[in-house]
This record gives structure tokens, C-alpha cells and sequence, in this order.
């Protein structure tokens, strides 16, 4: 019997497929990377299993960052697995080249990358021929079981899916030109001094970058301006209230800060409030009633942003927590989605979320879930349930599972979630706005008043959300305010003109910054390029804070609170871009145009080959700007530094590549200079600043070898004999120098504890902690012992207080940020004194799983080759009693009690650990209980967790756990 095979996405969405087909199709068994009946295999994917790669004859991989190897554009790409999921892959291409497997069903995600995503692994399962079994597509904005039974009614043909399938293609192979090309482009321009400088760009990354630098650079050019407001408290019968002057004429023009309350000059200010202090002023008034909907549910963006606001969790963060969130609590829906709608279908399932939620016991969010289902909140409405505003996945709402085990964390965001879930069914906030306009002629002062008359969704936020939203003070919005009768005039108390600066933009924040990156396409003039852009911004909602991590990771921004700041090589790649004149790499133009064109590709409207061409000619055109560009420097806004130039006191300016000497005034430079990024690290102004001021500078992270390792290291500007001048060099802290030339060294710190080696102190000394005995000192200027260890080992810095720890207990806490020099993979360990080697050595954690079975099996060998040695050199009649004793039957293990809990799954009688074992895994395989995503662990269901005592538990704990819970022989 022939069998179709439907490929899922996501691990998750085929158990939902199996769930949905079983009523029609037929029960399905489990195997352990998919299910199985008569007439399907269903199967999945977990992303990405597959990305694309340089054919060998094209790929180079000596002198890639030359430009002699430059453009790469191959005529194909191949394929290669993705390291992290390869085992996976390989389940599915078995299940695809089965002989019963006739036809294929695509059932990843709807959307351009779930087309990518099964494309490859079906490329890839053919190998050099095409597989050459039919395709179907099916095609799910919505996951109740109907909607998959219907799906799988309407499937759609190969034929239908050809422009989305090329449209997918082409996206991730013109990334890939772009982002390859450029990247060996532009670090091989900046190389071309000597050493290396890896400079990375993107299509995504580097525009998102130009936002940042663009709006720092405002901030440093920006000239604050005084202005003044003029505030007044106007008496009337019933009370006193606030109001600011304005100026009712007032019409937006091109000065951005002008506004209609604003005055640019102090006697103005004192004019208007000399001219109606003291004086009556009669009194208009408006009130109407106003509603204020809920904001929209979320998508992956606006929770991210909204949890940076609230929280101070990074976009990465609120990715983890939501992602856990997802599949290990099953608590919320898929995550990494860009609609903030749910399917039409979807109203019985909200149902059964407040239904859930009103019976939780979430005491904070209970009584709101019961008030919607008692007054019928729960309706429909296109603002909620839109299917044309559903795009792959739907809004990220709660499940109709109840979480339990939430860390604080993830609790926060559960509850933020939850809230916007319940909260856009419920009626609007209704408030009064009041304008009264106060006038004592010619002059008018404004006074607005909020007032909240039903709280709607605003209830689930509690009162002082509630008094957030209607916000406001001094004459704005917000007040409750005193009535005035019709016709009253009022007095004018006080008035006062108050003086103020302009400030500059604010710099982004990661909440922020998440908002320019989906609404880049906002800043875009062209209407067809903005349109295209609509819904796309820069990036997806799924790769946007991977994208602020990557720019954080390669040193283009740092944090500083929760302030994004572009650094010094940020400014430099933009500088370098602008000047090779291929600024299409920082514009947001660039991902409009691609946008554009894909979606007519994905309506059949451009080809495949039109479109690769014209992203062949573009890669060919950056880098033959940056390959020919001649000119000695590039222009753009550089700094002048403050300190003079240490050989002749002439003014040091900053170029492209270099800080430079240009001279005294009207006089020549004399020829000192430093580069701005020795060994791949770009010094900012200050450190410029501080490096020429104090000749010194330093440890500095951050610095690549020519082999591209990673190093740390203080800078010293030196005077050169040879050539008469100074120039920069990298110290390394070598304490051997004060040793060789017999320089006595004073030692000003405390001592960390006593020598390992000798008992004698131990002290800072340059970029290590050495023994007092170690180096010359005026009480022994001949050094006795060797104890020394560095203060930064493998890029992990060890503070004072972990190496009076090793002192003291022989090892220091268990550190995190080592970077290996062979992997560059960053490791946790301990450093601890080794005795035997007499040095400072790495101790590592006991593993947490037992050795692989090849490494046992070697330690094995060993062991029996020992043993045959030993049996040779043994007489012949002890060696055959050895056989003998080797062979005798173990005595069987005993019977235990099980506990109470153990028994609860297992059964009451007496039993063996092995065989409770057994036991256990065949509940665990019965039920399901095997984390999809890593089989090794098992998620406790409540008799599980009574056993555990936790939510979840390893593989290799079971044997100890079970353990504890069998109690004397039977």
C-alpha cells in the first residue's frame, strides 16, 4: 500500500495534523520522529533544517577576504545541513525516500519561508537528481481541526506554489551574494593596512544599523534652543484650575520644534504675563464624550517592544521566555508571528480560554475572564477574528492549558499577554474631555480635562493604568476639572512664564528600535516601494532581535540601560558606505525594492532569472567600488582631538583609517599618526582622547589576531629610536621585563592570600596576579618562585575576589565567559591549583550525561589490554579461575517498595530498580511525556511531578530519582 508523507514545520503542528485526521483517517502509532496509519507518515521539521552554501569549485577558503577572490557568484547553490539539526534532517529524508512513500504533502507554515524551508529538505532528501515524487501544498491560517480536515480537502497543486517557491529562493540566495560579498568587501578594504578587520553587512542588519548611527548623529549635531511657556491659575467661583498660553492662530511649518505654546524670547514671556496678571478672563468650554479602544493583540514585535518598556527585557529575552512559554508550558500560542488577528473560525476557541482562565485560580486575572463570559464579551469582530489580516501564524493569545511552574519571568510576560488577550474583547474605556480656552484679550490659555467615566478593558489593568492613560498635568490633560458657570468670568491669580531648553531625539531603545525596524517602509517616499514594505519593515518579527543581538555581538552598538548607542566602527562602516557610494546597503530602499519584487514574482509577474541577475550586477557593482576605490582617505565627519601631538604639540585630527599629526598652525604635519583600528578593534574618540593625553590606554577587549583570534591587551603610544618618533604599540603586560632588567617592583594593593607554591603573598602585578617572590622586590631582588596568573584567560576576566577564592578553597567559582581558541565557542569552568602541573588549570563540571558509548568502550580496551598483560606474566590455573569467577551468574537484585507516588505509576509491587525503570518509560512513552523538542527530557504530568518534584526531569536522572522512592526489601 502507497502511503503520502505530510511535512510539518514545526514538531507541534503535526501532532495537531495527526490529531485533526484521526476521526477521518484512521489512528495513528507513534514512532519516534513521526506517526504513521495506513495512508499517512506525518512528520516535521524543527525550522531551518537546511541552508544554502557555495558549490566546493566556487567556494573559496584561503584568501577569502581578498579581493583577488572577489565577487563569489555562483551559477547554483548546494545545499548543506544545519549542524544543530542534522539528526532530525535525517529522520525526515528517510521517511521521504521511502519506497511506499509516493507523494509528499508541504505542510510547513503558510508563508514564503515554510515554502523555503520544505523546498530544501526536499531538494536535499533527491541528492544530485531530483526526488521526483508529486508535491502538494497544504495551506492552514488556522489550527482548529476542521480548518486542518478542510485544508487537507483543498490542498493546492506544485503548479500554484511556483512563484512563491521562487520568490523564496531568491530572497535567500540574494541574501546570501549580498551578505557574503559585501562582508569580504568591505573588511578587505579596511585590511588593506595590515592586520585583520572583520566588517560585517547585510541587507537587514546594516540599514538597521544606518537608523541607529542616523538618529545619534541628530542628537550630536543638535543645538538646544531656549523657549518659554507661559503658565497661569485662573480663580473661579467654584475653585482654582491650571491653563497654559497658546497661541490660536498657530499652523505646523518647517521649524520641527516650533509649537503652538512656545515663545523664543524671555521679554515675550514677560510681555504676555504682564499683560493679563491681575485681570479677568471670560471663559469657553467644550465637553464631549470620547471612547478609547483596546490596543490590538499582540504580534512577536509589540510584545517584545511592550516587554522592554514595562520589564527591561531585551527583544532576545522576551523571544526565550515566549518561546518556553510555548513548548514547554504549552501556556501561549506560537510565538514568532507578525498578525495581530485570529482566524474566523477562532471565536470557540477564545471561549475556552476564558473558560480556562475564569476557572484557573489566577486570582489577578480570574475575575475579569468571568465578567467577559457573564456579559458576552466573547463575539465576533473583524477587529479580533480577520483571516485576511492572518499572514503565516495568528495573534499570540493564551491556550486553553492552564501553565503551572512559571518562573518569575515567565510569569510577567504570561500575565501581559493574558491581559491584552482579554482585554481587546472587552467594551471601550469611556471618558468627558473638557477644552475651556480662558481669554484675556488678545491672549488665550488652554486647560484640557480627562475624566474616565466607564473603565472597560482599562479594569483588567487596574487603577493605576487606568490613571496612566488619561495621564497628563499642568494644564494638559488628565485633571478633574472645576466647573465654571456660563458667563462666569474668572480672576487671574498667578502667572508666570517658565524657561525651558529643546532637547534632543531620544536614542533608541531596544523597544523602539523594534518599532523603526517594522515601520521602516514608513520613511520610504516611493508608494509602491512603501506598500511592498507594508507589512514586512526590516526583518521579520522572528529575526529582529536576532539582528539587534548580531549588531551587538560584533561591537557595531552597545547597551547602556536601556539606551542603544552606535559605537565608533558603527560611524566608520557608515562613513566607508557612504563614501564607496553604495549607500543602497544602509537605505531601507533596498529591502522595499526586494519586497517589491518578490511579491510579483510570487504573482507570477517577474522571473526567477530577472530578478537574480539584477542582484548579480548590484553585488558586482559594490564591490568593484570598493575594490577600485584609489583615493587615500574617505570623506565624512571626523574628529579633531584636544591633546596635542606627543612628538613636535601640533593638532592630531582624525581620517578614515588613521589619527594623524597635520601640524602646528599653518605649518606641515611630522609624520605621527596611529590607526584608529589596531588589530580589528575601532578606538572611540574618547579612548583616541585618552590614549594620546596619557600614552596609555587599557586592558582593551576585543582585539582579533591576524588568524582572526580573539585577544585583550593595553595600548602604549612609545617613542621609536629608529624613527625619531613615536608610535603604537600593544603591551601585553610581560611582569618578565622588571625580572630581566632587575627594576624593583613595589607592590601598592593588598595581598589576595598566600602563595600556592612558596606561602608567600600574592599581588597584582601589570595583567597578572603574581607571587611577591615572583618578581624583583627590595626584600629579595633575586625572584625565588614562579607562581603567576593572568587577570584575563581566554577572554574571561578574573576578578580579585575569584582569585583570593582559589587561594583560599584551590578553585575559584564556576566562570562562564572562557572562549576557546580552537572552537571560539565560549565555555564554563572553574580555575583551580594543580598541584602535579604547578600552575593554575582549568577544572570543568562533572557532566551531567554518561559517556558516549565509543569513548566507554575505548576506556574498555584499555582496561582488558592491562588485564591480558597482567594474565600473561600469571600462572595458567589462576588465570582459569578468573574465567571462571567472570562467568558466574550475578545474584538477582532484590524487590523494593515502591512509595506511595511511585506506585501511583508503576503499581504496588515489589520491585528492582531496573525493572521500576522500565517501567517508568513505558508511562513516560504511553503518555507522551517526551519533551518533542529533546527526547532526553521528560515533562511531568501531576503524577510525575509527584515523583520528580519538579516539572521536569532528565533521562539519566530516572535511575537516581527512582532510587529515593524505593524503600526496604520486599
Amino acid at each position: 500500500m502507497t502511503k503520502t508523507l505530510v511535512i510539518a514545520e514545526k514538531p507541534s503542528v503535526a501532532q495537531d495534523i495527526v490529531r485533526a485526521l484521526t476521526p477521518v483517517a484512521g489512528k495513528f502509532e507513534k514512532h519516534e520522529d513521526h506517526f504513521e496509519n495506513d495512508r499517512y507518515v506525518v512528520t516535521s521539521a524543527v525550522g531551518h533544517l537546511v541552508e544554502i552554501q557555495a558549490p566546493e569549485q566556487f567556494d573559496v577558503k584561503r584568501g577569502k577576504w581578498s579581493f583577488a577572490h572577489l565577487p563569489v557568484i555562483p551559477p547554483y547553490f548546494d545545499l548543506k545541513p544545519v549542524d544543530k539539526t542534522k539528526s532530525r534532517l535525517n529522520a525526515v529524508v528517510k521517511q521521504a525516500k521511502r519506497k511506499d512513500v509516493t507523494e509528499l504533502i508541504n505542510a510547513c507554515d503558510a508563508g514564503r519561508e515554510g515554502e523555503l524551508i520544505f523546498r530544501l529538505i526536499e531538494q536535499y532528501a533527491g541528492g544530485s537528481k531530483p526526488l521526483g515524487k508529486p508535491v502538494k501544498r497544504l495551506w492552514l491560517q488556522s489550527m482548529t481541526p476542521q480548518a486542518i480536515r478542510d485544508g487537507f480537502e483543498s490542498l493546492r497543486s506544485e503548479q500554484q506554489m511556483a512563484g512563491l517557491a521562487s520568490a523564496a529562493r531568491s530572497r535567500s540566495e540574494a541574501d546570501w551574494l549580498v551578505g557574503i560579498n559585501g562582508t569580504r568587501a568591505m573588511t578587505a578594504f579596511n585590511s588593506r593596512d595590515g592586520g585583520f578587520f572583520l566588517t560585517t553587512v547585510g541587507r537587514v542588519q546594516t540599514p538597521t544599523l544606518s537608523l541607529v548611527v542616523e538618529r545619534e548623529e541628530k542628537i550630536r549635531k543638535f543645538v538646544s534652543r531656549d523657549y518659554w511657556e507661559i503658565h497661569a491659575t485662573f480663580g473661579a467661583q467654584a475653585g482654582e484650575y491650571p491653563a497654559k498660553w497658546f497661541d490660536p492662530k498657530w499652523k505646523k511649518g518647517e521649524d520641527a520644534e516650533a509649537k503652538a505654546d512656545r515663545v523664543w524670547s524671555a521679554a515675550e514671556a514677560q510681555a504676555i504675563a504682564n499683560a493679563v496678571r491681575g485681570k479677568q478672563a471670560t471663559v469657553t468650554e467644550e465637553s464631549k464624550p470620547t471612547t478609547q479602544a483596546s490596543p490590538l493583540l499582540f504580534d512577536l514585535t509589540s510584545l517584545q517592544r511592550e516587554a522592554n518598556g514595562k520589564f527591561g527585557f531585551s527583544a532576545k529575552t522576551t523571544l526565550a521566555l515566549a518561546q518556553s512559554l510555548y513548548e514547554r508550558h504549552k501556556a501561549l500560542t506560537y510565538p514568532r508571528t507578525d498578525s495581530r488577528a485570529l482566524p474566523e473560525d477562532y471565536l470557540p476557541v477564545a471561549k475556552q480560554t476564558f473558560e480556562m482562565l475564569a476557572d484557573s485560580g489566577m486570582r489577578h486575572l480570574a475575575p475579569h475572564a468571568l465578567t467577559a463570559l457573564n456579559n458576552n464579551y466573547i463575539r465576533p469582530s473583524k477587529r479580533i477574528f480577520d483571516n485576511s489580516k492572518v499572514s503565516d501564524h495568528f495573534a499570540i493569545i493564551p491556550t486553553t492549558q492552564a501553565p503551572s511552574g512559571l518562573s518569575e519571568a515567565e510569569q510577567k510576560l504570561y500575565d501581559l499577554v493574558v491581559r491584552r488577550f482579554m482585554a481587546v474583547f472587552f467594551p471601550s474605556a469611556e471618558y468627558t474631555v473638557t477644552t475651556r480656552i480662558s481669554t484675556v484679550a488678545p491672549h488665550s490659555f488652554k486647560t484640557e480635562g480627562k475624566v474616565l467615566v466607564k473603565p472597560g478593558w482599562l479594569a483588567i489593568y487596574g487603577k493605576e493604568a487606568a490613571e496612566e492613560v488619561e495621564g497628563g498635568k499642568d494644564g494638559d490633560k488628565g485633571q478633574n476639572l472645576v466647573p465654571v458657570k456660563p458667563g462666569e468670568s474668572v480672576n487671574t491669580l498667578q502667572v508666570d512664564p517658565k524657561g525651558l531648553k529643546t532637547k534632543p531625539p531620544a536614542r533608541y531603545s531596544e523597544a523602539t528600535l523594534l518599532g523603526a525596524m517594522e515601520s521602516a517602509g514608513k520613511q520610504i517616499d516611493d508608494e509602491e516601494l512603501r506598500s511592498a514594505m507594508q507589512e514586512k519593515g526590516l526583518g521579520t518579527p522572528a529575526t529582529r532581535a536576532a539582528i539587534i543581538e548580531g549588531l551587538l555581538t560584533e561591537k557595531y552598538m552597545l547597551r547602556e540601560g536601556r539606551e542603544i548607542i552606535p559605537t565608533a566602527k558603527a560611524f566608520q562602516l557608515m562613513t566607508l558606505l557612504r563614501g564607496l557610494e553604495v549607500e543602497e546597503l544602509c537605505r531601507a530602499e533596498l529591502t522595499g525594492e526586494w519586497e517589491y519584487k518578490l511579491s510579483q514574482m510570487e504573482k507570477g509577474q517577474l522571473s526567477r532569472e530577472a530578478f537574480m541577475q539584477e542582484i548579480a550586477a548590484m553585488t558586482e557593482r559594490m564591490v568593484k567600488k570598493a575594490k577600485e576605490y584609489d583615493r587615500d582617505t574617505i570623506p565624512g565627519d571626523y574628529a579633531t582631538l584636544e591633546s596635542p601631538c606627543p612628538n613636535c604639540g601640533g593638532v592630531v585630527k582624525e581620517n578614515y583609517r588613521r589619527y594623524a599629526c597635520v601640524g602646528k598652525a599653518g605649518g606641515e604635519g611630522c609624520g605621527f599618526s596611529f590607526g584608529k583600528s589596531p588589530a580589528g578593534r575601532t578606538f572611540e574618540t574618547a579612548e583616541a582622547e585618552q590614549l594620546l593625553r596619557d600614552k596609555k590606554i587599557g586592558p582593551l577587549e576585543g582585539f582579533r589576531s591576524k588568524a582572526g583570534w580573539p585577544f585583550t591587551s593595553e595600548i602604549v603610544i612609545k617613542y621609536d629610536d629608529e624613527a625619531h618618533n613615536y608610535k603604537l604599540e600593544f603591551d601585553f603586560g610581560d611582569d618578565k621585563k622588571g625580572e630581566e632588567s632587575g627594576e624593583i617592583v613595589e607592590f601598592e594593593d593588598a595581598s589576595l592570600g598566600a602563595c600556592p607554591i612558596c606561602g608567600s603573598e600574592v599581588h597584582e602585578h601589570g595583567s597578572n596576579y603574581v607571587c611577591s617572590k615572583a618578581v624583583p622586590t627590595a626584600a629579595q631582588p633575586t625572584p625565588s618562585c614562579t607562581f603567576k596568573s593572568g587577570k584575563v584567560i581566554l577572554q574571561q576576566p578574573v576578578e580579585r575576589e575569584q582569585m583570593t577564592k582559589l587561594l583560599e578553597t584551590g578553585k575559584t567559582d564556576l566562570l562562564d565567559k572562557f572562549v576557546s581558541m580552537r572552537t571560539r565557542r565560549n565555555f564554563k569552568a572553574h580555575l583551580a591549583w594543580d598541584k602535579e602541573a604547578g600552575k593554575v588549570n582549568f577544572e570543568f563540571a562533572p557532566s551531567k550525561f554518561p559517556p558516549r558509548p565509543g569513548a566507554a568502550a575505548k576506556t574498555a580496551a584499555a582496561k582488558a589490554g592491562k588485564t591480558t598483560a597482567a594474565a600473561k606474566k600469571a600462572p595458567a590455573k589462576k588465570a582459569a579461575a578468573k574465567s571462571t569467577a567472570a562467568k558466574a551468574p550475578r545474584k538477582a537484585a532484590a524487590g523494593k517498595a515502591p512509595s506511595a507516588a511511585l506506585a501511583a505509576v508503576i503499581g504496588n509491587e515489589p520491585v528492582a530498580r531496573p525493572e521500576a525503570v522500565k517501567k517508568m518509560w513505558e508511562y513516560i512513552k504511553a503518555n507522551n511525556l517526551q519533551d518533542p523538542k529533546d527526547k532526553r527530557t521528560i515533562v511531568a504530568d501531576d503524577k510525575l511531578r509527584a515523583v520528580f518534584g519538579k516539572d521536569s526531569a532528565g533521562m539519566f536522572e530516572l535511575a537516581g530519582i527512582l532510587g529515593n522512592h524505593l524503600g526496604g526489601d520486599a
